[in-house]
């Protein structure tokens, strides 16, 4: 049923706390939204009879030992963008990174070096996601223009600024997010409400993923390219199969925004980041959030988050500057990274665990390892 009730009243004062329900009379509802209430609260009480314990408890009962040090150093600062970085991404070789800012560019770097490989000139300047082909040779970036554009980084004329190889037009919002199943397929999101695969080549789409009733502002394929993630503006994420463009599952839990989701290593977890200023931690095994990584009272909403390779720790960056490091397990947090000078607009860990790549509104990107 295309139909959702709101259940939250979304508070404007912004002060961490989450929103008061708003009481429902059945009276007032018709026979369809009724039986939309009853279904969901069914739901909701079988996710309660399956959450026999707690990821923290059971943690301290297995006695399991804190992560006392961590050590992390900003290594180098990337610098090129003229103005604020919206979206990163890591090449497979753990070594190059691409960058898409509203200076009407897209940057690949060295991240050994510090140095500028490509720089892809783009026709609108209001870009929001950008994305490495598996292979290293193609990207993409999107945004307000409403369309998904790949360059091809190989081009046997030596132009480092790339070629524009296809523009995939078909939706009707702006681009949240692109990423790469292959060389020949990529998977956008958009503020339509929809996602769409598509074949490279010829520029039309293979499937339309319908579901959401908010802006898809977020994406997250698992390696086997068959299941895939997608955040909203309604608040909820979902779990999808391209085999059959269903949508398996749908997570509820946070009360703003879902502005990014990552899966963990294991293909079971994955962690997101929103608005209401609260990580969560998901398991598609349990259906349901398992546990939340907040301050007492948040300062600033989450943008962006990640975690590490052993899926120990979460990386989450904040509205207020700050990069901030979860324990997984204890649910204690181990450390604040505070070098950036605006909003942490993305980051990422690159395939072998390593490096942390962190982008920001004050033109910068950080390498951190």
């Amino acid at each position: 049923l295309l139909y959702t009730i709101k259940f939250e009243v979304m508070e404007e004062a912004g002060d961490g706390q989450q929103p008061p329900q708003q009481m429902i009379n059945l009276e007032d509802l018709s026979p369809e939204e009724r039986e939309v209430y009853e279904l969901k609260q069914q739901l909701q009480n079988k996710r309660e009879d399956v959450r026999d314990a707690s990821l923290f408890e059971e943690a301290e009962k297995a006695q399991t030992p804190p992560v006392n040090f961590v050590k992390i150093r900003r290594r180098r600062d990337l610098k090129g963008h003229l103005t604020k970085v919206y979206a990163m991404d890591w090449c497979a070789d753990a070594r190059h990174v691409l960058s898409a800012s509203q200076d009407s560019r897209l940057l690949v770097w060295d991240t050994y070096s510090g140095n500028k490989l490509h720089a892809v000139e783009l026709k609108c300047s209001w870009v929001m996601c950008c994305s490495y082909s598996p292979s290293g040779k193609l990207v993409a970036s999107g945004g307000l223009d409403n369309v998904c554009s790949v360059y091809d980084l190989d081009d046997e004329e030596g132009n480092l600024s790339g070629k524009a190889i296809k523009v995939l037009t078909g939706h009707d919002g702006y681009l949240g997010e692109c990423q790469f199943l292959s060389d020949k397929q990529i998977l956008t999101s958009s503020g339509d409400h929809m996602c769409i695969l598509w074949d490279i080549a010829t520029g039309q789409q293979i499937t339309t993923l319908k579901d959401h009733m908010g802006e898809v502002d977020c994406l997250s394929v698992l390696p086997d390219k068959n299941t895939f993630l997608s955040g909203s503006t309604d608040a909820t994420v979902k779990l999808w199969d391209l085999r059959d463009g269903m949508c398996r599952q749908t997570l509820v839990g946070h009360v703003s925004d879902v502005v990014d989701c990552k899966w963990m290593t294991n293909g079971l977890n994955f962690v997101t980041a929103s608005d209401d200023g609260i990580v969560r931690l998901f398991d598609v095994r349990s259906d349901q959030e398992i546990s939340q990584y907040a301050y007492e009272c948040p300062p600033a909403g989450v943008s962006c988050v990640d975690s590490s390779l052993s899926g120990r720790i979460i990386f989450a960056g904040y509205d207020d500057y700050n990069i901030s490091l979860w324990d997984t397990l204890l649910g204690e947090l181990l450390s604040v990274l505070n070098e950036h000078q605006q909003k942490v607009s993305c980051l990422g860990v690159d395939k072998e665990g390593v490096a942390l790549c962190s982008g920001s509104w004050d033109n910068l990107l950080k390498i951190w390892n």
